[in-house]
């Protein structure tokens, strides 16, 4: 394509956005690219923290900082809703009827939470005894809720896949069983954890271990469980979800991961994403089957990866060399790989940490090679791991600095044969 000046456009300020937009300014000097953000608002929310806050273990105040100020200098930020892209064109048109022409695309909008499309879930008892830890004002609601909640049945429920963060509702869980414990309650509570999988996890050795913990732990399983219904009110008999086949699971209190979805303006869209609205491209390139020139990142995005922060930062790498391929019209030859890096808190001052790709599943063994953090096993390190995570987030992650000695592709070194 032509190698003059070309306009940017990346829709989301979020952790893709973001370290995108600061990774090709890096790359890219200002008489070559224009380079233009835009989100609805001003507030970039450290995801991860939200599954503290219920339990005391992090300050709301700490995990939010203004969008505009993760952006490099030389790149434009503009808070505006937006209504449709029309891939044929070459055109944004935002909220206020305005429009943004862009000679390259890429969608970083993350996902939603829709609570609205399971029945009941946002009705009767909505934020009274039935609550999620998803967004900020959840979380923050979800702390006064466990402080107060003397026994009972406590159930996490997942409703449906994908979502932000897998393995966040186990870590709740077993947070929740040392909150319960270090405060004299926990033979007053019972925790069970409900699933539409069919063990705790999607990969095998991992949900293998990870069923083990929650076994140990004296943390309920429940497989299978496809949410229909919750049933929050009260007069209606004991508070229930209940699944399409008709089971039915009781709770006192009730932490709900709703369904998720990528950003409404995907579905009015023409060609730009699938059904839940989340943009369908390539799994190794992050190009999309909508237009050359169009590509996403994270949450976003249809690939088949875990929906976390790691992914979108080895995504990142990727993304990034492409577009600059595309922009000096050469072939796209970075490839992601499916990595994904995530520690599971286990509560007690200890964590768990998996490593795994598209193909390897999470196996035992350090990351990331022969001498590190142990893999699939609990350990203090891996607990200091996922606290000093935020930092590396703020610093490293956002400003879309390198690792030094750790690339995209995941390494296998250090990593036990399955």
């Amino acid at each position: 394509m032509d190698t003059g000046h070309q306009h940017i456009v990346i829709l989301g300020a979020g952790t893709g956005g973001t370290l995108t937009a600061n990774r090709l300014r890096s790359r890219l000097p200002e008489h070559r690219a224009t380079i233009t953000v835009v989100d609805q608002d001003d507030q970039h929310v450290y995801q991860p923290g939200l599954l503290f806050v219920p339990f005391g273990l992090a300050d709301p105040l700490d995990i939010v900082k203004p969008r505009h100020r993760q952006l490099h200098r030389g790149i434009n930020y503009l808070q505006q809703a937006v209504d449709r892209v029309e891939t044929g064109d070459n055109t944004v048109h935002l909220a206020d009827g305005s429009t943004l022409h862009y000679d390259v695309l890429i969608v970083a909008t993350g996902a939603v939470l829709l609570p609205g499309e399971t029945e009941g879930l946002t009705g009767p008892g909505w934020n009274e005894r039935v609550f999620t830890f998803y967004d900020l004002d959840g979380a923050t609601r979800l702390a006064e809720a466990l402080e107060s909640f003397e026994g009972g049945e406590l159930v996490v429920n997942v409703v449906d896949l994908p979502i932000k963060c897998p393995v966040a509702p186990l870590e709740f869980c077993f947070l929740a069983d040392w909150f319960f414990t270090e405060r004299g309650r926990r033979d007053d509570v019972k925790i069970t954890y409900v699933t539409p999988l069919d063990g705790a996890f999607t990969k095998p050795t991992a949900s293998t271990r990870l069923s083990s913990m929650l076994a140990d732990k004296g943390i309920e399983l429940v497989t299978e469980f496809n949410t229909g219904t919750v049933h929050g009110d009260t007069d209606e008999g004991h508070p229930r979800i209940e699944s399409w086949d008709e089971r039915t699971v009781d709770f006192d209190l009730a932490v709900v991961i709703p369904l998720h979805g990528g950003a409404p303006f995907v579905g009015r869209s023409p060609g730009l994403g699938d059904d839940l609205d989340f943009v369908t491209v390539d799994q190794q390139t992050l190009q999309s089957s909508a237009a050359p020139n169009v590509f996403a990142i994270g949450d976003a995005t249809s690939v088949p990866a875990s929906k976390a922060g790691s992914v979108t930062h080895f995504e990142g790498e990727v993304l990034v060399d492409n577009v600059v391929a595309f922009l000096e019209g050469h072939e796209l030859r970075a490839l992601f790989d499916g990595h994904a890096n995530c520690f599971i808190e286990t509560g007690f001052g200890k964590a768990m940490l998996i490593d795994f790709n598209y193909d390897t599943e999470p196996l035992p063994g350090h990351f990331p090679g022969k001498i590190g953090a142990p893999l699939l096993a609990e350990s203090k390190l891996n607990h200091l791991g996922k606290l000093m995570f935020q930092w590396f987030y703020w610093h490293v992650l956002l400003p879309g600095r390198d690792i030094p000695g750790l690339g995209s592709a995941m390494p296998t070194a250090g990593k036990e044969s399955s």
